[in-house]
């Protein structure tokens, strides 16, 4: 964790703690969850998978792609953080990818602008939405992923798996593990995660990954392992 954030951690853990703990009653109730938080107005980057002729995998039931259902899921976790108090900065807010065109080389180029719009906004983290996809088409649930020697990105990826893992159970869905990777979007400068919200290779996780309501959950979700994550960085 950068130094020049302990303050700002220490001003809002204590509003963020009754925030979890208001969130957690909710959520026990009924979702989806609403939190709000001033957040210290810290900034947060939310990273769109893929995007334009990238359209990432394919939903093995609903033929939909993974581009469109990460921009989906980003922009309902927009809307979350921004309600709680953070300020945020969006890679990819249209279809399109990031590139200027489809010449040789394309894929490096998109790349580099989204690592660009990352550090340039000195966020707290970065928040990159995926979605996964095996040859089995057995697996199931979310996972998050952090750079092995990022001692802080691996608490945020630990606290948002335990939320996803949550969600899932809800779907009779074992418990899965944060883990760590060697993926580009994890070396930025910035803490990054890369959050695989499910597996568009299951049928049932296809359907989910396209219902509105359990989007917002797994944006819900991103919330609240964020928030437990300030919480405990004092």
């Amino acid at each position: 964790m950068r130094i020049e954030k302990k303050t700002i951690f220490a001003a809002i853990a204590v509003w963020v703690g009754f925030c979890l703990a208001v969130g957690a009653c909710i959520r026990a109730l009924t979702a989806p969850v609403a939190v709000s938080v001033q957040a210290a107005k810290l900034s947060v980057v939310i990273d769109a998978g893929h995007g334009g002729v990238d359209g990432g995998v394919v939903g093995v039931a609903t033929k939909r792609k993974e581009s469109d259902v990460n921009l989906s899921i980003a922009f309902l976790l927009k809307e979350k953080l921004a309600d709680a108090g953070f300020l945020v900065v969006m890679t990819r807010t249209t279809e399109g990818g990031l590139y200027d065109t489809t010449a040789p080389g394309f894929k490096r180029r998109d790349m580099q602008k989204r690592k660009e719009i990352c550090e340039s906004a000195n966020p707290l983290c970065v928040l990159s939405v995926h979605q996964n996809f095996y040859p089995s088409t057995a697996l199931r649930g979310g996972q998050v992923f952090y750079r092995k020697d990022d001692e802080w990105a691996g608490r945020l990826a630990g606290n948002i798996q335990a939320e996803i893992n949550a969600l899932y159970k809800g779907e009779g869905v074992k418990a899965r593990k944060e883990m760590t990777g060697d993926y580009y979007m994890l070396r930025l400068a910035p803490p990054s995660v890369i959050v695989e919200c499910g597996f568009l290779s299951n049928p049932k996780d296809d359907a989910l990954l396209n219902s509105p309501a359990f989007c917002e959950k797994i944006a819900d979700s991103i919330l609240m392992g964020l928030l437990a994550t300030l919480q405990n960085s004092v």
